[in-house]
């Protein structure tokens, strides 16, 4: 098979990993030295995030052959897709041609379970050591771990490359013994473990080699089977708390064609999937915790964001004195971001603030009105009922524009 066949196959068959992203990567400097990939050298043209960060990376699977037969997944063992499998060196070889062309600036790197667990992770670490070692390449490397692998080949991978992922697919064992049982929930997370020993080894000692300096992320798979968004929020919380992960991507599923039957047959709302994105900044960014985001069992609300559906559901703490709050329940109030609740601190320090410094500010009124005084300005009590402000707020389907005839 020729090259660039293999390469039809194998980005198209990556396009459902969602856990592709370069944040947190470090500079490498390649001033003075021969060496590829250097983020923040002259003459490199490349598309940067507003921290500054590479994004663009090539995505690829090692192999979509693969021993484990996962119901979800396009690439299981019983699938009749077509297969392609690269060797490490052509791997390296598309990733430098790629980047030479600047039409990325790293790699993205999973597989299907070829052989065995530690097999395939021998061979994902061999492209990570050429590309390193061999190339002197400065890049991003993202490297999908295998969770029944040696830990001694994780700690390989984490030495090459800037993030390591370990995918827990379905966030519970009863998920994964129904449509994965080649996979268990204790090997991932005992590969996450090695990979979070690892990133505090590094913290502790000085000295110690780099490992995986872009921490380490995960992927949940949202609709393939009946878990709900609290569970899978808690689920992505006990991750964070346990593991220190950067990020838990979510993936909405995908109907697959010939899928079986013990997955559903269409695809659950693209909203469901934005709404725990959303609810999972909370969870990072405001410091909401998954038990305020709900009150049981159940998904988020699809026509209201999470933060929107917490300030109603907690009236008495609103409307808060934005002359006197305190900056972390400022940034509770929907449609004030984190910025502009420093923007809001630094302004009061020299000033009490008015409503007309929130309009200035950008903020999204229409949201945040009912719920923060000023110094000339207090929302109406009429205005402010829960259910009136649902109604008002809560985001309607767009109609669809009818054709000419019909």
């Amino acid at each position: 098979m020729q090259l660039i066949d293999k390469l039809s196959i194998l980005a198209d068959a990556a396009k459902y990993d969602a856990s592709c992203a370069s944040s947190g990567a470090p500079k490498r400097s390649s001033e003075g030295r021969s060496g590829l990939g250097s983020s923040n050298g002259m003459g490199i043209c490349h598309s940067y995030t507003p921290d500054g960060r590479c994004v663009s990376l090539l995505k690829v699977l090692l192999t979509n052959f693969c021993l484990y037969d996962c119901q979800y997944c396009v690439n299981r063992r019983s699938s009749d897709v077509p297969r392609a499998r690269f060797s490490p060196e052509e791997v390296v070889r598309l990733t430098l041609d790629f980047y030479r062309r600047n039409c990325v600036s790293g790699l993205f790197l999973s597989s299907g379970i070829i052989r065995s667990a530690d097999y395939t992770m021998e061979q994902l670490v061999q492209v990570a050591r050429l590309l390193r070692e061999e190339h002197e390449f400065r890049g991003y490397i993202h490297l999908k771990t295998i969770p029944d692998a040696d830990p001694l080949l994780i700690e390989a991978a984490g030495r090459y490359a800037d993030r390591l992922s370990v995918n827990v697919e379905l966030p519970t064992d009863e998920g994964l013994k129904t449509l994965a049982p080649e996979k268990q929930l204790g090997s991932i997370k005992r590969a996450m473990g090695t990979i979070y020993t690892g990133e505090q080894t590094v913290r502790n000692e000085p000295r110690a080699p780099r490992f995986a300096p872009a921490g380490q992320s995960t992927q949940m798979i949202i609709g393939a089977d009946d878990t709900d968004d609290s569970t899978i929020l808690h689920s992505a919380e006990a991750l964070y708390g346990d593991f220190r992960l950067r990020r838990v991507y979510y993936s909405a599923f995908s109907p697959i064609p010939n899928s079986p039957k013990s997955v559903p047959l269409a695809a659950p709302p693209l909203m469901r999937e934005h709404r725990l994105y959303q609810a999972d900044f909370l969870l990072r960014g405001y410091g909401f915790s998954a038990n305020e985001l709900f009150q049981g069992p159940g998904h988020l609300a699809l026509d209201i964001d999470p933060k929107l559906a917490w300030a109603l559901a907690n009236r008495a703490v609103f409307p808060l004195d934005l002359n006197r709050a305190e900056p972390t329940l400022i940034a509770r109030i929907p449609g004030i971001g984190l910025r502009t609740t420093q923007r809001l601190v630094e302004l009061r320090r020299e000033r009490r603030i008015r409503y007309e410094d929130l309009a200035r500010m950008r903020c999204v009124l229409s949201k945040a009105k009912p719920f923060f005084i000023t110094s000339d300005y207090h929302p109406q009590q009429a205005e402010s009922s829960s259910a009136l402000l649902y109604q008002q707020l809560r985001e309607r389907p767009q109609p669809q524009q009818m054709g000419l005839w019909g």
